[in-house]
């Protein structure tokens, strides 16, 4: 039981990190990793409305009806979100600037609503709430991980504080969009390269044994989809099986 705990936590935190492996939420990653700062506080911030979303939506996913679910969870992550922005407005009005629109936004994460979606919706509470550490802290390491590049290289500093000697050979362009696209990139090609050396599947698989979201999955196979779309395009007569899966899944 203790095992199936932690094999909760630490899958969120590499090997279905929601945005080095399943590359989601990828506008706050973009946005808020010019520097070590605003990614903590940006990590620090979506983990708890995280952690706190998945508690309630787990505890009511008895209770809220299958046609409304989708409203429903963003009614309650909005919640969450307005708490955690009035709260850093109070206390801490620095980073709330610092954040800027990117904390409202949260509510929109597709971290935070794919995971009341496709976990806390089938799980208990103790689980959900596990499931949101562990996304959570995958998400913070992977802030972490490309904003120290981001800050480090391009601006040359860490936290804030100047780096002596690495400012001298700083490379600006790191800091702005174009050096965020690259930075997110090499770092991706890196984890999956890891991940391929552990005997990872090779992300060219599409079908769900190469989803790493495909144990909490109860859909039609990705690839039987693809082929009832280009049967469909391609004018085939369709079985009545494949018919009736293709209607089931639409």
């Amino acid at each position: 039981m203790k095992n199936n705990k932690l094999a909760i936590v630490l899958r969120g935190i590499i090997a279905e990190n929601p945005v080095l492996m399943l590359v989601l939420g990828t506008c706050p990653t973009l946005a808020t990793t010019t520097s070590v700062e605003s990614a903590v506080w940006m990590g620090i911030a979506a983990t708890i409305v995280l952690i706190c979303s998945n508690v309630v939506i787990s505890a009511l996913r008895k209770i809220i009806p299958e046609v409304v679910r989708i409203p429903c969870y963003i009614v309650v992550i909005a919640a969450f979100v307005t708490a955690v922005q009035m709260l850093l407005q109070a206390f801490l009005p620095a980073i709330y600037e610092m954040l800027g629109v990117y904390l409202a936004l949260i509510v929109v994460n597709c971290i935070i609503l794919g995971r009341a979606e496709m976990f806390a919706r089938k799980n208990t509470v103790i689980d959900s709430a596990l499931d949101g550490i562990g996304m959570g802290l995958g998400f913070l390491l992977a802030l972490v991980i490309i904003s120290t590049i981001r800050e480090v290289l391009g601006a040359g500093s860490f936290f804030g504080i100047v780096i002596p000697g690495v400012e001298l050979f700083k490379i600006p362009v790191l800091t702005q969009a174009p050096g965020g696209f690259l930075v997110y990139g090499i770092v991706i090609a890196v984890m999956n390269k890891l991940t391929e050396k552990k005997g990872g599947v090779k992300r060219k698989d599409f079908s769900c044994e190469g989803c790493p979201s495909a144990h909490i999955c109860d859909r039609t196979s990705c690839s039987e989809i693809t082929e009832i779309a280009e049967e469909i395009k391609d004018n085939a007569p369709v079985s009545e099986t494949v018919r009736e899966e293709g209607e089931a899944n639409a």
